[in-house]
């Protein structure tokens, strides 16, 4: 499988941090509505029957809004849940073995925080890059500061499409054009607002990042 451009351009990665008096599967709605292109599901501290039960139920709704399902880490849980594709970072499951055990099968998805990375991830088989951390984020803990120079660099360095991530507002999302990315990957400037859809939308209208 591929994923075109066009579906990088609002990437929301879910947080249940967030959730409050709404199920996962609302928020998604909402955000999806709002305006969001894909949708990462990452699930850290599920079990994984009920990882797999959340997939199959919210992979359901992105199949009836025609947005692109992709499971953080479990190429497992993807194939079981019928998700489009996996991302996987630098230290999870190899790009390589994941085309030769899937074949297209999969999007797969790759995190790179430098050119050297996403060009050996490409020639791995990865359909997309998502780059970052492009600012600061208390989202992930573990990540490297990528500067936007870097992110260009990255954009430059591989025909498939990237995704900035990590730290993205409707602030400083701005700052991000003409770097050439396809698109930006947010969590918590979706999730964590009063009001989803309108976050989403707002982000939305940015755009054009090339």
């Amino acid at each position: 499988m591929r994923i075109s451009p066009e579906a990088l351009r609002l990437y929301a990665v879910t947080d249940r941090r967030w959730l409050h008096s709404m199920t996962l599967c609302e928020q998604i709605e909402q955000a999806i509505l709002g305006g969001v292109t894909c949708v990462q599901l990452r699930e850290k501290e599920l079990e994984h029957e009920a990882f797999l039960r959340e997939a199959i139920e919210v992979r359901a709704l992105c199949r009836q809004y025609g947005v692109p399902l992709i499971i953080n880490d479990s190429a497992e849980i993807a194939l079981r849940a019928g998700a489009d594709g996996v991302h996987v970072g630098q230290k999870d499951q190899d790009p390589a073995e994941l085309r030769k055990a899937f074949g297209g099968r999969l999007i797969i998805g790759v995190s790179a925080a430098n050119p050297e990375e996403a060009v050996k991830a490409e020639q791995s088989g990865a359909d997309y890059i998502g780059c970052g951390a492009v600012f600061s984020t208390s989202t992930k803990t573990n990540t490297r500061p990528v500067s936007r120079e870097t992110l260009a660099a990255v954009c430059a360095a591989v025909r498939i499409p990237v995704a900035a991530i990590g730290g993205i507002t409707e602030e400083n999302a701005v700052m991000l054009r003409g770097t050439g990315i396809a698109g930006i990957a947010v969590v918590s400037a979706v999730f964590a607002q009063d009001n989803i859809r309108e976050a989403a939308r707002r982000l939305n209208r940015i755009g054009v990042w090339k």
